[in-house]
């Protein structure tokens, strides 16, 4: 649901999004997902959606996702409980 309404928020100022992408290992294990991958102009942000303010999780999360993708441009944290979604540096 949470995830839904962000990418409505977010349609007009992409190119394209993709919801739920997982990440594997070499080894074909599943190491992360991808909330939201957002492209635009050759480069991508990346959203990462919790029900409520998990950003400590959040954060590990996003910083693994930039070292496996380094094209990474933006990383963001939306909560869906209280809507805040915030740029994670």
């Amino acid at each position: 649901m949470y995830l839904e309404l962000l990418c409505e928020k977010l349609k007009d100022e992409y190119d394209s999004l993709f919801v739920n992408i997982p990440l594997f290992s070499k080894k074909n294990r599943r190491i992360a997902e991808i909330d939201i991958l957002a492209w635009k102009d050759g480069q991508c942000d990346v959203y990462e959606v919790k029900c409520s303010y998990r950003v400590t999780k959040a954060k590990k999360q996003l910083r693994r996702i930039k070292r496996l993708i380094p094209r990474v441009r933006n990383m963001f944290f939306f909560c869906g409980e209280s809507r805040l979604l915030e740029e994670i540096v």
